[in-house]
């Protein structure tokens, strides 16, 4: 365990209350909230200066927690997911209900992904939900935050809380994004793992 009671307190107080939290994932720092909270996604958006075209993700320890964000997964994903997650792999699927219009630009699609590093998952079994609405920690066109001091540069005015490492450092290069249609698979973007 990484968080004391006190880190922990003031984290899902922060989240609870339209918070905007930096983070260590496996890739690189990411900067995340809770993903049904408007005021709060829209801060993400005020902070990196993002374009409003360019949809959030959703990150979680578990896909028992995703899985109500999708309508369903067909059966190429569920091996993507049984091969690569907890892992560097984006699979952007067909949103549910539940998956607010705010986080994915009105796409009628969302990406999920589950990190491998200890900090994050201790994380997202602290918040409510145990869901985050996630980008990388950095400002849009800028390089991403790769260790705890870049993130606390590029964020520690503007996040509401940047949580240490705790030594459970990222590898520094993005995850790689698929779209899954059926049984197709198509890269959106090459990063970390290679299909």
């Amino acid at each position: 365990m990484f968080l004391d009671e006190k880190t922990k307190s003031e984290l899902k107080q922060t989240i609870s209350n339209s918070g905007v939290i930096a983070y260590v994932t496996d890739t690189v720092w990411g900067l995340g909230c809770n993903p049904d909270d408007e005021k709060a996604v829209k801060k993400i958006y005020e902070i990196k200066k993002r374009e409003p075209q360019k949809p959030l993700i959703l990150m979680s320890c578990d896909m028992k927690y995703l899985l109500p964000y999708v309508q369903e997964v067909p059966e190429k994903a569920q091996q993507l997911i049984d091969k690569y997650f907890a892992g560097a792999l984006t699979i952007i699927l067909k949103k549910s209900d539940k998956t607010k219009n705010f986080i994915t630009s009105n796409f009628d699609t969302v990406g999920i992904r589950i990190p491998n590093n200890a900090v994050f998952k201790e994380i997202c079994e602290t918040i409510d939900g145990h869901i985050l609405a996630t980008t990388s920690a950095n400002l849009s066109h800028e390089p991403s935050a790769k260790s705890y001091a870049q993130a606390l540069e590029n964020m520690g005015k503007k996040a509401d809380m940047v949580l240490e490492d705790y030594g459970q450092t990222c590898e520094g290069l993005e995850s790689t994004v698929v779209l899954v249609q059926g049984d197709e698979v198509k890269v959106l973007r090459q990063g970390a793992i290679v299909l």
